[in-house]
């Protein structure tokens, strides 16, 4: 019997390697649970950025005629980022065993569903350099959309951020400072001036329980939105959201769109299709709907009316899919979707900070000039006695 230490992204996976290595594998533990077990590192996100430039220059590769398995041996040699790179040692492994390309990537549990899927009918059909030029078009795509919207949401958040931390440094340090010289002054203070201290006051004291109290409510919450309970109860909470949810909606729509077209034009039939870009899918309810909708679809409905009954996609969205299918041209229908509803999203979003800014400003401007004002309004009225 023989024990080591070997590198895994979870304990199925090690076991399935050395098992297609012939080994009889008794136990795999965590390092740290056993003495002598597998070390199993800490599942991270993997980088969208790194993963898109491996795949270009993999593509590159392999229309240059090098094979698969040469392939991976020259970008593992070049690869930088360690988990990438432990990652195509792993699937090059595979390979090597007799493994599809698809499944070895499937295997790694951290490769997002849609590139194993489109990669798998890629082999089915031949065209892995077809498959990957799409795969990659889509992600710079999706990758384009992303950064429009985090660059959107800059500036209103460093806004909050602000107004959050000056409310805090006002009400922690300015205010009971305020409320120490009028004590010394022993003066008659207005109503408002009187309310202001004791709020100042109480947050001064309280400041580090609130703090603390917040600290486990955001904790118990993230924790809770794992949970298919929460999730489902968030998301209907966003999508009643009069301008939020309809920009979310919008933009899973389109997201959706994108995915369901790259799967179609790689060859992928339309309900499996459907069931890897649902999951994909971060709005429990759209999930949900688009699963239901793929139940109908494989008792011979149409993709339309089965994403109609569900009554989650846009009017709109659905009368041009239903174009597409009668027309023989849904992939590009589908694209077209996305296209449409990626352009509302970001001017529904332009819209929308151009009028959150101006209000948050207002806000703070309110809040800070009624809070100095009730501060200083004795020290003008014992000037004036």
């Amino acid at each position: 019997m023989h024990e080591q230490v070997e590198q895994g992204y979870s304990e199925a996976e090690v076991r399935d390697r050395f098992s297609q290595q012939g080994y009889l594998v008794y136990w795999v533990k965590p390092q740290g649970l056993l003495s002598g077990g597998v070390s199993l590192r800490r599942r991270r996100k993997l980088k969208q950025s790194t993963f898109l430039v491996f795949n270009q220059q993999f593509l590159t590769l392999i229309r240059a005629g090098l094979p698969i398995l040469n392939s991976l041996e020259l970008l593992i040699k070049r690869q930088k980022d360690p988990q990438l790179k432990q990652i195509l040692e792993n699937v090059r492994d595979r390979v090597k065993g007799g493994e599809l390309l698809s499944d070895a990537f499937a295997a790694q549990g951290i490769i997002p569903k849609i590139y194993t899927t489109t990669l798998m009918a890629g082999e089915k059909s031949g065209n892995v350099d077809e498959v990957l030029t799409r795969y990659i078009g889509f992600q710079r795509l999706a990758m384009t959309f992303r950064k429009k919207l985090f660059v959107s949401l800059i500036y209103p958040t460093l806004l909050v951020t602000v107004v959050m931390i000056m409310v805090t440094f006002l009400f922690t340090y300015v205010v009971p400072k305020f409320a120490d010289l009028f004590n010394s002054l022993d003066a008659k203070l207005p109503a408002i001036t009187v309310f202001m201290l004791a709020v100042g006051q109480n947050a001064q004291k309280y400041a580090p329980y609130a703090f603390v109290g917040l600290a486990v409510l955001g904790f118990v919450g993230w924790r809770w939105k794992d949970t298919d309970r929460g999730a489902d109860r968030i998301d209907r909470v966003i999508l009643s959201m009069p301008l939020l949810g309809d920009i979310r909606l919008k933009h899973q729509v389109s997201a959706f769109s994108r995915m369901l077209a790259t799967l179609l034009q790689g060859g992928l039939p339309l309900v499996p299709s459907m069931e890897t870009a649902g999951a994909s899918m971060s709005s429990r309810r759209i999930l949900k709907g688009v699963m239901r909708a793929g139940i109908r679809v494989r008792e011979g409905q149409g993709l339309a009316s089965s994403l109609e009954e569900q009554k989650i996609f846009p009017e709109l969205a659905v009368e041009m899919i239903e174009v597409g299918e009668s027309t023989g041209a849904l992939p590009a229908m589908l694209n077209s979707v996305a296209e449409f509803y990626e352009e509302d999203v970001q001017t529904a979003l332009g819209a929308s900070m151009a009028l959150i800014e101006p209000l948050i400003l207002i806000v703070m401007a309110i809040f800070v000039g009624g809070v100095l004002i009730s501060l200083y309004l004795p020290i003008f009225t014992l000037g004036v006695h």
